[in-house]
């Protein structure tokens, strides 16, 4: 089979080699997955470049989001066992994690259903308890991992603000359902925010920045309200000013979404039953801003680790060859 291997640290575009591996050999508790899609996540990123909190042993295969099918033809939802990653034509994954894929969305879609939503469920319901017409502000909500928490705000009747780099960005946000959008690159958005909650601020952030926008965060944020730090794609990890969240009565809510499945794995599937009911009326479908061919999988994910993406980038195997054959 084809699969993509990194046998040194790098950028991705640089790292990452295609080359004819023999299919993994699932271990015990392990099941061999077809790869129908790839979601790419930042984490691939990071994996490339040996920053990520797992270090798989080179050489590895990275992708840690698909939709697969098994032996028997069932779609699923899995997270492969590095370093057999998603991005290759199959995968191996745990058999007990597996998810069922939602009928309501294609392969594409279903890749990038589970890391990014099952965070934005958590970070909101699990962490923040959002409430019915409570203010939730996104930070990146053109991204992938904010597309999916102003989906989820909005299908909790929240109202919600997006905060974005870019006018395409910001008509993303927009058109995702975010109330008021917030162009951080020509907009003062401590002001923005302030104006749009008469100076309340807002109830709930959902942060998967850092840097700066935890800083406007600090500033924006209300009375009780709850800062849920999500993820740090600016590269800069903030040191936050206690003495501020003590005067100014708010929370500061870590969020490690894979902790739960060692701590408390039942939630996984309830939430995604949540997503798939969610999925079914509407409510939320991942916005899939591109799909590509294996083949082209390291540049893919090289603009994801450059934050020039919108939504999501998923890799889907075969998708030239299917696309070239429909034009002939």
């Amino acid at each position: 089979m084809q699969a993509w291997q990194v046998h040194e640290n790098g950028e991705p575009s640089e790292v990452m080699r295609l080359e004819e591996v023999a299919r993994p050999e699932p271990g015990e508790g392990q099941v061999l997955l077809k790869v129908r899609a790839a979601n790419i996540n930042f984490p691939d990123a990071l994996l490339c470049r040996g920053q990520y909190q797992v270090r798989p042993p080179l050489p590895f295969t990275p992708g840690v989001e698909i939709c697969g099918e098994t032996e028997d033809g069932r779609r699923v939802i899995a997270n492969p066992a590095l370093p057999y990653g998603g991005f290759a034509e199959y995968a191996v994954a745990d058999a007990r994690a597996l998810l069922p894929a939602p009928d309501a969305l294609d392969d594409a879609e279903t890749a990038a259903l589970h890391i990014g939503y099952q965070t934005g469920w958590f970070g909101l319901h699990q962490r923040a308890r959002l409430q019915e017409g409570e203010t939730l502000l996104v930070h990146a909500a053109a991204g992938g991992v904010g597309s999916a928490a102003v989906q989820l705000g909005k299908a909790a009747g929240a109202r919600v603000i997006g905060v974005v780099g870019g006018p395409d960005k910001a008509k993303v946000a927009q058109e995702l359902g975010c109330d008021v959008v917030v162009d951080r690159r020509s907009d003062d958005v401590i002001a923005a925010v302030k104006e749009a909650t008469g100076g309340r601020g807002a109830d709930v952030i959902y942060d998967p920045v850092g840097g700066d926008a935890y800083q406007q965060s600090a500033k924006t944020v209300a009375f009780e309200g709850r800062i849920v730090v999500v993820g740090f794609a600016s590269g800069s990890i903030p040191s936050p000013a206690l003495n501020h969240a003590l005067v100014k009565n708010y929370s500061i809510m870590g969020l490690h979404w894979g902790l739960y499945a060692q701590k408390n794995p039942g939630l996984i599937p309830h939430c995604h039953e949540k997503l798939t009911e969610l999925a079914a009326r509407g409510a939320i479908k991942p916005l899939v801003s591109d799909r590509v061919d294996l083949a082209d999988a390291p540049a893919a994910v090289q603009r994801v680790a450059d934050g020039v993406t919108t939504g999501r980038v998923v890799v889907v195997p075969g998708l030239r060859a299917r696309t070239e054959g429909a034009a002939a």
